[in-house]
């Protein structure tokens, strides 16, 4: 064990021992690419990577991302070897109910696990967001030297990864933006679920990311000398992100299965966890790690040495920069500035106060302009529609010319804008916004969801909200989308109805940060409306009374939106023929639902079952509302190339057809 050779082949041997054992036992699981990549993961974490398992949220941490989710076992061996809060007991628990090692990383579950990967690519999207998130506040508090922020993200990312869509996107703006601390180790094993995978994936991956302007690499994934030179060679390398082609063999060290899927994603069976056993010379039972090499893996000093250092430079900071340290230790704790929800509050009456007849997206850059001059950590962003979104303001800084800027141009590329948003609220200190249309959230959904599953806290402003979008047809207008947006549990959605619920959204959405919100805004001017201060502060609840009768009403009104305001001309209408009508916006259906049940009454009292829904959107959803007696002016189909207005008019979105429709009731 003296020997410096064996101490490394022992450290990597207990990582294949321990992801055999824990896929066994559970009989399911992926054991290939923790056995495969072990030795990689040896060198990386015993030798180079900055970490303290005594504190897994010291922040100048390295980040450490396993794309390649599957391959789990790696993750928590490498979590429980070196020292942190996972112990033989919850190894022994892999995949079971309520333990701390799931089938995939699963981010909050297990102490150490940056983010949940699983969806392949995504971990590395989410990897190339940490990097950003590194690289620009290391620049916005570049008070000291060497800067109070530097640290590296490491990614393993397999096969998989690498043909998902997603890596493209992040990977070519990586290189564009010149992350020098993201190095990636690409586990080029050859094989996937299917078999050998040059049936299927036969990229010059060396010539593609070189072209995205990457350093490439390529070593014996299996030789601990060669991994090291690798690694100091990525760190060197400071203006371009470093892809590590790692040749490796799937399931090492499994004499009969090593080099094919069979080691992929099934238990290696009882038989050959023992030869294995007797080909590693690893003579130790099942879930034992001998004590000599568990204190050769534990980190748990270096770690600790490591984060008191960098307090020591923190304390520095602080004697020299006071107010920067200030500034930099409340973004760091996801503080908002104390004065933030009261000058929030005066905006959203100065809003009320201002009648103006604006699109919502119009009134929503009013907001960014109003909120982010009090949050520096607020960093936006748009898949190539800043123009059309209205993402930016006066104060906008692209990271692409300033390093310590606040706005990121991402290109046409939604799926990688929105994992990469996720990366930047997991690394912590911003809270990031993208926008796209609200048609294509469809290209990011998995990422939206996964923001959503990982509650991180992502602003996603979707403009063009309905088939008001107009002439760019149905492949450009939204209907199903809203409906799915408000199901996705965790998620919470806006589609305010003018000026004033923009301003009370945007305040809601970056006051919450246990999730992301969808912000969904038009294309069209929007009529402002009039409100009691009642009413303005019953806005925060998602839904209110905007229009009311005398008594109790018989028909309620309910609309959301550009719809709110053919609501109200109906509304007037029917009122003047002497009928008992409420109207009732409703910008944000989770925050109303979340509402304690005597309000939720008072605005939609039960009894009442006459009950009409109008939305530019699917109309399915809104049964949980309107129930099997009521009614609802929806999108029952596909929209059409025409004029907006045109649009409103053919499928029904106008005062004349609300009327009649709140007639028909009887």
């Amino acid at each position: 064990m003296a020997d410096n050779a064996v101490s490394r082949k022992q450290r990597a041997h207990a990582i294949r021992a321990l992801s055999m054992d824990a896929v066994q036992q559970a009989a399911s699981g992926h054991p290939g690419a923790p056995m495969g990549m072990a030795d990689i993961a040896e060198v990386l974490w015993n030798d180079y990577l900055k970490h303290n398992p005594g504190n897994p949220h010291w922040f100048n941490r390295d980040r450490f991302v396993l794309s390649n989710g599957h391959g789990s076992m790696l993750m928590y061996s490498l979590l429980h070897l070196s020292g942190y809060d996972l112990s033989i007991a919850d190894i022994k628990q892999f995949r079971q109910l309520g333990s701390k090692t799931p089938g995939h990383p699963e981010y909050g579950y297990t102490p150490g696990v940056e983010t949940t990967t699983g969806p392949l690519g995504q971990g590395l999207a989410n990897a190339v967001g940490m990097a950003i998130a590194e690289k620009t506040l290391a620049a916005q508090f570049k008070h000291t030297t060497p800067p109070i922020i530097d640290h590296y993200t490491y990614v393993f990312a397999g096969d998989g990864c690498l043909m998902e869509g997603v890596s493209h996107e992040v990977c070519s703006l990586a290189g564009t933006l010149q992350l020098g601390k993201l190095i990636v180790f690409y586990d080029d094993n050859g094989i996937s679920i299917d078999g050998e995978v040059d049936q299927w994936f036969t990229d010059n991956t060396d010539q593609r990311f070189e072209a995205y302007g990457w350093q490439v690499l390529v070593i014996d994934g299996h030789d601990p000398k060669g991994i090291a030179k690798a690694i100091e060679a990525a760190q060197q390398a400071t203006a371009k992100p470093t892809l590590i082609r790692c040749k490796t063999i799937i399931g090492f060290g499994s004499p009969n299965k090593q080099g094919t899927a069979a080691t992929h994603g099934s238990p290696l069976g009882k038989d050959e966890v023992a030869a294995t056993r007797e080909a590693l010379a690893w003579p130790y039972p099942a879930f034992e790690i001998p004590a000599a090499i568990k204190q050769a893996w534990d980190a748990r000093e270096k770690g600790f040495q490591a984060e008191t250092a960098w307090k020591e430079q923190l304390v520095m900071f602080e004697e020299e920069h006071p107010l920067a340290a200030m500034e930099l230790v409340r973004r760091l704790k996801h503080q908002l500035p104390s004065h933030f929800a009261a000058t929030a509050a005066a905006y959203v009456a100065k809003c009320q106060a201002t009648v103006e007849n604006i699109a919502s997206r119009k009134a929503s850059q009013n907001c960014i302009e109003a909120y982010a001059a009090l949050l520096p950590e607020l960093i936006g962003g748009s898949a190539d529609l800043t123009g059309s979104n209205l993402t930016n303001w006066s104060g906008s800084s692209p990271i692409s010319e300033k390093a310590d800027g606040n706005y990121i141009y991402y290109g046409v590329r939604e799926f990688g804008m929105t994992a990469i948003a996720s990366g930047m609220a997991l690394h912590g200190g911003f809270i990031p916004y993208t926008a796209t249309f609200l048609i294509f959230m469809e290209y990011a959904r998995n990422a939206v969801r996964m923001a959503a599953l990982m509650g991180q806290q992502s602003i996603f402003v979707y403009t063009h909200d309905s088939i008001g979008q107009g002439e760019d047809g149905p492949t450009h207008q939204p209907v199903e989308q809203l409906a799915s947006l408000r199901s996705t549990p965790n998620m919470s959605v806006w589609r305010p109805c003018d000026s004033v619920e923009t301003a009370v959204a945007w305040k809601a959405a970056i006051e919450r940060n246990s999730g992301p919100t969808a912000l969904v805004f038009s294309r069209q001017n929007l009529a402002h409306q009039a409100r009691s201060p009642q009413q303005l502060a019953e806005i925060a609840r998602g839904g209110y009374i905007l229009q009311d009768c005398k008594g109790t009403p018989d028909i309620i009104i309910i609309a959301t939106g550009s719809e709110v305001g053919i609501c109200v001309e109906a509304v007037a209408g029917l009122q003047k023929e002497g009928k008992a009508v409420r109207l009732v916006s409703m910008p944000s259906v989770d925050v109303f639902e979340a509402q304690d049940a005597a309000y939720r009454e008072q605005v939609l009292p039960a009894k009442v079952r006459k009950r009409l829904a109008v939305e530019a959107a699917g109309v399915d959803y809104w049964y949980k509302f309107v129930g099997l007696d009521g009614k609802i002016i929806g999108m029952r189909s596909f929209g059409e190339s025409a004029p907006g207005p045109a649009l409103m008019q053919h499928f029904g979105f106008t005062a004349e057809n609300v009327i009649t429709t709140a007639k028909s009731f009887g």
